[in-house]
């Protein structure tokens, strides 16, 4: 279901009502009513529209919207040329492509933006609708107050796709980068802004084939970010990047040496 804030304006009750046409979902006027009653005559998740955020409830009890998060503070060290793990394993440089197969709350494809500039593309791809509609939102509205930041973020193509299906369509090594940051295997009890996007997430697990499709698409290499003791290193190939004081780890499948003499 899709509502306003509980004081709504012309402007936002054209927009609750134009997504509510776009992605198919009932419209309800709020009528002062509360999140938890409105909430009580939802089929799922009741996603309301405000002047300056979108915020979904769901019926679990949970609240999720956009906030660039840790990603600004990312941002911060990598202006000030400090070490970023994420694109040391992705090899990520100027100009290049990188596609986001997981985007959650897009802190990783946020850095990859900056990292690869004007020149290079980021896409990100998320199954859940209405998570993709919040992201894509916040991405491209959000005042951050870091013009570098700022840029980066506006540059962030979201589609609302499955993983699989839109890496089946891609043409062989089309895509210098490609990220999996799929929900944690095993949880990471410090990573608190990840809470309520687990209890939206569609399906944790990478399909059958994806990594394979993947490596295909791919011309450079294939990140996946998992939790330090997930079998899906192992299980999907990768060489892993350990750092002893992390709870995650990357995991990398280089294309170039593979594929070299």
């Amino acid at each position: 279901m899709i509502t306003t804030s509980y004081r709504p304006s012309d402007h936002t009750i054209k927009i609750a009502k134009m997504l509510s046409e776009e992605l198919g979902i009932r419209y309800c006027d709020r009528n002062k009513q509360t999140v938890e009653n409105m909430l009580k005559s939802a089929e799922r998740d009741l996603l309301v529209i405000g002047k300056e955020r979108f915020e979904l409830y769901t019926k679990q009890g949970g609240k999720f919207f956009f906030h660039p998060n840790t990603a600004m503070f990312r941002a911060k060290r990598f202006m000030r040329g400090e070490q970023e793990p994420m694109l040391r394993a992705a090899g990520l440089t100027a100009g290049d492509s990188f596609l986001d197969c997981t985007l959650g709350l897009a802190s990783d494809a946020i850095i990859a933006s900056m990292a690869v500039g004007e020149t290079g593309s980021v896409i990100g791809l998320e199954k859940n609708k209405l998570v993709s509609v919040l992201v894509n939102t916040g991405l491209h509205s959000w005042e951050t107050g870091i013009e570098q930041l700022q840029a980066a973020m506006r540059r962030i193509q979201v589609n609302h796709a499955d993983c699989f299906d839109h890496l089946k369509q891609l043409p062989d090594k089309s895509v210098d980068v490609i990220y999996f940051d799929p929900m944690f295997h095993e949880p990471v009890e410090s990573s608190d802004g990840i809470a309520p996007l687990r209890e939206l997430a569609e399906d944790s697990a990478l399909a059958d084939g994806c990594i394979k499709e993947a490596v295909r698409a791919a011309r450079k290499s294939v990140v996946l970010k998992d939790h330090w003791k997930s079998p899906r290193f192992d299980q999907f190939g990768f060489n892993v990047l350990k750092r002893k004081t992390a709870l995650f780890h990357y995991g990398v499948i280089q294309i170039a040496s593979e594929t070299s003499p």
